[in-house]
């Protein structure tokens, strides 16, 4: 088997779990407090990738200084943001609906580039944007023109993520890849666990009717074992063996694996209008990504889903 075929796989593999915890999510915070449930998936996260560290890639532990640090809690607060945000908003809202509108943080990607890094704006970015927004207004908006509350968080949520794939796309080549993934994993659990104390019971974490609850504690091992350190080793591994417009591909299915999954295991249906909505989202999404991008290497980035 090729190479290039099995990472394929593998990073549709990754993209599949991606998906799939929207709808774990959803039914894991109804027993577990949302900032709870996000703190003990990325410290656990943050654990298990630092025993990886540790165990096979000890060099990439060395060198860990203030910048690096600072680095890395600033990745962590736009991750926590976007989780926060995500999160909350499955409280409000359908997985189907916002694992399409979370795949809008690929279109925003080109504006916060311009804005943050002086990158010029590609005129696909500007088609597919365009694309998006009315698919987002069709997946969203109400007859009456309302939108959903959960809704909007999401797309706040989308914009927390841009934020996030923008600035890895600056600190990345400055730092060692697995390190500054631990730090802002950490760091991400780090803030959920200060919103636990703050807003939530955080005792729950310590009760075993909560924690051993089936959807709570599959979703806090898939969560933080598949969907966070796992997620992010394949992704390092396997992706310099495809193509970045491949790897762009792939990805970009995680909106149809979260409706899929909620077809399936939440019963979830969508309407006429909202799948076409998410169809032109997704086209949106693949017009920026793909469009006038040349097929060579790119700087890895830490998935976001």
């Amino acid at each position: 088997m090729k190479k290039s075929f099995l990472a394929d796989l593998i990073l549709l593999g990754v993209t599949f779990v991606w998906g799939a915890t929207f709808v774990l999510v959803k039914e894991a915070i109804n027993t577990m407090p949302p900032f709870t449930f996000l703190a003990v998936r990325f410290l656990f996260a943050a654990l298990v990738l630092f025993l990886f560290m540790f165990f096979f890639a000890r060099d990439s532990l060395k060198g860990m200084d203030r910048r690096l640090w600072i680095s890395g809690a600033i990745l962590g607060l736009w991750l926590f943001a976007g989780y926060a945000f995500q999160t909350f908003g499955l409280e409000f809202t359908t997985s189907s609906k916002a694992g399409f509108i979370t795949g809008l943080s690929v279109v925003f990607v080109p504006f916060l580039s311009l804005w943050l890094l002086g990158q010029k704006l590609k005129r696909n970015a500007l088609l597919g944007s365009g694309v998006a927004t009315i698919g987002l207004a069709l997946l969203s908006l109400t007859r009456d023109l309302s939108v959903n509350f959960g809704d909007l968080l999401v797309f706040l949520c989308a914009i927390s993520y841009g934020l996030q794939i923008v600035l890895v796309g600056r600190y990345a080549p400055r730092y060692h890849a697995f390190s500054l993934a631990l730090l802002q994993i950490f760091f991400c659990g780090v803030f959920n666990l200060i919103g636990s104390f703050l807003f939530e019971d955080v005792s729950v974490i310590v009760s075993p009717a909560v924690l051993f609850d089936p959807w709570v504690l599959w979703g806090l091992l898939i969560c933080s074992v598949l969907a966070t350190a796992v997620a992010f080793v394949a992704q390092n591994q396997f992706q310099k063996f495809t193509t970045p417009t491949r790897t762009a591909l792939i990805f970009a299915t995680e909106p149809v694996f979260a409706a899929i999954t909620a077809y399936f295991w939440a019963g979830e249906r969508l309407d006429v209008q909202q799948i076409i909505g998410c169809l032109m989202i997704l086209g949106g999404t693949l017009i920026a990504e793909l469009g006038g991008h040349k097929d060579t290497p790119e700087p890895d980035v830490v998935p976001s889903t």
